[in-house]
Parts: C-alpha cells; structure tokens; sequence
C-alpha cells in the first residue's frame, strides 16, 4: 500500500481579523474529514491571529494513501459568507483563506535508531572526581550530522535519556527553521489570495458547507412545469 506525504498551509494571507477567524473555523471542518479517510496529521506550526481563538496560518503535515485525492477538495481559495464578529455593523460579507501545498519539502522521522552514542569523559566543574568517569554522552542524528553533549549528571544512563530528549528538540527546531524558509518562498505566491472561484463555500456562524442543488432536480421539476402548461 503506497503511503504519500504532503505539507499544506491554511493561511489568512493579508486578511484582517475576520480571515484568521475562519483560518481557525475551517482547520476544525478539515480535521473532522481526515479522520474517515484514514489520513493521519501532524500540526508542525501554528501562528495565532491578533483576537483569542483566531489563527493567522497553520502548517499541517499529511500522511496516507488518500491524501491527493483527499486535497483536490480543498487546495485553492475557502470562502466563508457572514457576518464580522469583530466588527458588528461592517458590510462586508465574503471573506477568504487559502489553502495551499508546500512543495518541495520533507519532514524527517526522528527515530532513534538514526541515533549513535559515544561516552565521554566529563569536563568542567567538579574536579579530578568527574573525570575519573565516562559518564557524558553525546548524541549523534547520523542523517542530519547534529548532535548534543550532555554531562548534566555522573550516570552514564541518566546523560543519555536526557541527550535523546535535547536531540529531539534540536532536530524538530531544525526542521522548523528548514520548513518556515520553505513557507516563506511558497508565501510570496501566495500573498494575494485569489478571490475567484473557491473551492469550498461556508456560510453562517456554524460554518455549514454550502449545498449545490443538484442539477437534474431543477431540470426535472423545469420538465414538470412544462408537461402542466402542456395539458
């Protein structure tokens, strides 16, 4: 069974307060759906918006067997139609997000059998005692190259839990730096989100998806009409 991996963006662009609004409104709708379709989620960012519960961008990364087709429902332009709920007497009513892939990045599993330990003696404070010892430990990612020492206590066993915890932190700053460079060149492009066609529709405070009449309804009841002027 093929596995794919994508990293998308839900982002306010320039909107005002409204836009991070219905950032933070349709990540929950999006989330809701990954979950029949078997797609598991890491949120590997999030910048919150200026008001309490608003979201100015999250970056979320996919995994599983649906998630092109899954995608192709949601990349593009969102519109939501409502009422501001920070501006009670503003006119406008359509406001919109986009969501985006990021291409050309993938984010590393940390696993720690990509970790290599070496003891090492322990330096600095604590004199000739200390060094008697091998008790550091340090700490090496093999396919990144980044690696901590750590000499926090005299075990040797304590020392590397606690260089497996700061690797890990290490290695997920690293990829957060890597990914917000990503963002930023994606971002230029997408700065001015696209007004014309969304992709999907929300309406109203609890942000029901807007329903498409169904085409051959309207036709048939069209059919119905004529048959009566007919007879």
């Amino acid at each position: 069974m093929k596995t794919n991996k994508k990293i998308i963006q839900i982002t306010a662009g320039r909107g005002p307060n409204e836009c991070t609004y219905v950032v933070a409104k349709v990540l929950k709708v999006f989330l809701k759906e990954l979950a029949p379709e078997l797609i598991e989620y890491t949120i590997v960012n999030t910048i919150s918006g200026m008001e309490n519960g608003t979201i100015q961008s999250v970056t979320i990364q996919l995994q599983g067997e649906n998630v092109e087709q899954f995608l192709k429902t949601w990349l593009g332009t969102i519109l939501w139609i409502g009422q501001s709920m920070f501006r009670k007497n503003h006119k406008r009513k359509n406001w919109f997000i986009a969501i985006f892939e990021i291409t050309n990045t993938i984010l590393l599993e940390v696993n720690e059998k990509d970790f290599k330990f070496q003891a090492m003696r322990s330096s600095g404070a604590g004199g000739q005692h200390v060094n008697k010892v091998s008790s550091a430990v340090r700490a090496t990612h093999l396919l990144t190259g980044i690696s901590v020492t750590v000499m926090d206590t005299r075990s040797q066993h304590q020392n590397k839990k606690i260089a497996i915890t700061r690797l890990k932190e290490r290695l997920y700053s690293y990829q957060l730096e890597k990914l917000s460079k990503d963002v930023k060149n994606e971002w230029q492009n997408h700065l001015n989100i696209q007004r014309g066609n969304p992709v999907r529709i929300f309406k109203g405070s609890n942000f029901k998806k807007d329903k498409k009449v169904k085409t051959f309804k309207k036709q048939r009841n069209a059919l119905k009409n004529d048959l009566r002027k007919e007879f």
